[in-house]
């Protein structure tokens, strides 16, 4: 029933404990070499095979909430078979299931370094972002709280992949993420909810785990890029630039480039001159790979922090004006175009949900090319959404950002 499924990768006997002997010897003798001898057959989920490190021994992890360089620099087992963080949901989602009396903010005490939390919120095993949101300024409430959660969730896995690729063949050959989706409405480790609403850790995930990326060191600033196809990939234009709060550009530098396939590759560091630039209220840095054409094969914006290592120059960003389309490209597909004029502040942190016309609720399950976009001055974006089951209906998109203010979008034919 389940060997010809197509992303059956490795048999396992057990998850974290080996099954009873006389089980294990007829999986590993008898029963898998005759139903299926194509795969990889471990007898259990972090076996000696696979995870043991001599210096470390066997195990998996981390969880949680991490500073961005421990995904980086800290070595964990060869073949990571668990590894997560946080992956609370937006306010759109809360609201599904914690009563509106009780949609109170997290509150963490910096000088206790201790999370007073609702009581449902408990229930529902809500894992601690601890100083992680106050970097972006106090939570006003529980939807600033949940908005902010997205940037920190989507900054944690673009960081937890990136860091484990960029030691591809060195200290990893690959790891698992624990996990995509709870069971249950619960608040931890997910990257799309129980009514199947994505957040910001999907696509953290997604960028992380380009094919061939471009990505930023946060440790010791080295620019680099990983390239998990089979295909060399020469004479590509690397270019990395900076963009202050109000949207004003500085070159950092440019380079042509080659890598080779299922590589990762170091360039250069830009640590002194970003380090310098971003002290006194942060900057977006935008790293680009260009193709011969001079077309994007790989975009990677991040948001740096100042030299106190908060993001004190977003909280006074200036509304961005921008100017957002949607179209059908054909029934149950919808182009949205994302616009940004060259003389405006960026764009940050835009998320695009279908909603219905008239309740202006979200439309679910939908399927984004990307979301939580940031929009540079003079660039554009297109999403598209996948809406097949909801074809014939009337429907509406819905735009907000960390400086754009949500406005409904009309689908033109």
């Amino acid at each position: 029933m389940v060997r010809n499924h197509a992303s059956l990768a490795i048999w396992c006997g057990g998850n974290e404990i080996t099954p009873p002997e006389d089980i294990l010897a007829a999986l590993k003798d008898t029963i898998m070499p005759q139903l299926d001898n194509t795969r990889w057959f471990v007898d259990y989920s972090n076996s000696d095979s696979m995870s043991y490190n001599t210096l470390l021994g066997n195990g998996d992890g981390p969880y949680g909430i991490q500073p961005l360089s421990v995904f980086w620099e800290h070595q964990t087992y060869p073949f990571n078979s668990e590894v997560g963080s946080v992956g609370l949901s937006d306010i759109e989602a809360l609201k599904r299931f914690i009563p509106a009396d009780q949609l109170n903010a997290p509150q963490y005490d910096e000088s206790t370094h201790k999370t007073k939390t609702d009581e449902v919120w408990n229930y529902h095993k809500y894992i601690g972002y601890d100083t992680s949101i106050n970097k972006y300024g106090e939570a006003k409430n529980a939807e600033d709280f949940a908005f902010k959660a997205q940037l920190v969730n989507y900054d944690q896995y673009r960081g937890l992949m990136a860091g484990f690729s960029s030691h591809m063949w060195d200290l990893y050959p690959g790891a698992l993420i624990w996990k995509t989706q709870n069971p249950w409405t619960a608040l931890r480790g997910q990257m799309y909810d129980y009514y199947l609403d994505p957040n910001a850790c999907l696509y953290g995930l997604h960028n992380g785990s380009e094919p061939l990326h471009v990505m930023y060191n946060p440790v010791n600033g080295v620019v680099m890029a990983v390239n998990n196809t089979f295909k060399q990939h020469a004479s590509m234009m690397l270019v990395v630039k900076t963009y202050d709060m109000n949207g004003q550009e500085t070159l950092l530098s440019q380079a042509f480039v080659d890598i080779g396939p299922t590589s990762a590759k170091k360039f250069f560091s830009v640590k002194r001159e970003v380090d310098k630039l971003a002290a006194k209220e942060g900057l977006f840095l935008d790293l680009e790979l260009l193709d011969a054409d001079k077309k994007p094969v790989s975009q990677n914006i991040y948001w740096i922090a100042d030299s106190k290592n908060n993001y004190s120059g977003l909280q006074k960003m200036e509304p961005a004006k921008l100017t957002s389309t949607a179209r059908y490209l054909q029934p149950g597909k919808v182009e949205v175009t994302l616009s940004n004029d060259k003389q405006n502040a960026p764009a940050f942190f835009n998320r695009v949900s279908l909603t219905d016309n008239d309740t202006k609720n979200r439309l679910l399950p939908v399927f984004y090319s990307d979301n939580y976009v940031t929009v540079l001055p003079g660039e554009q974006k297109k999403i598209i959404i996948d809406c097949d089951q909801f074809k014939g209906k009337k429907m509406t998109v819905a735009v907000n950002g960390w400086n754009t203010a949500l406005r409904y979008i009309t689908i033109d034919n």
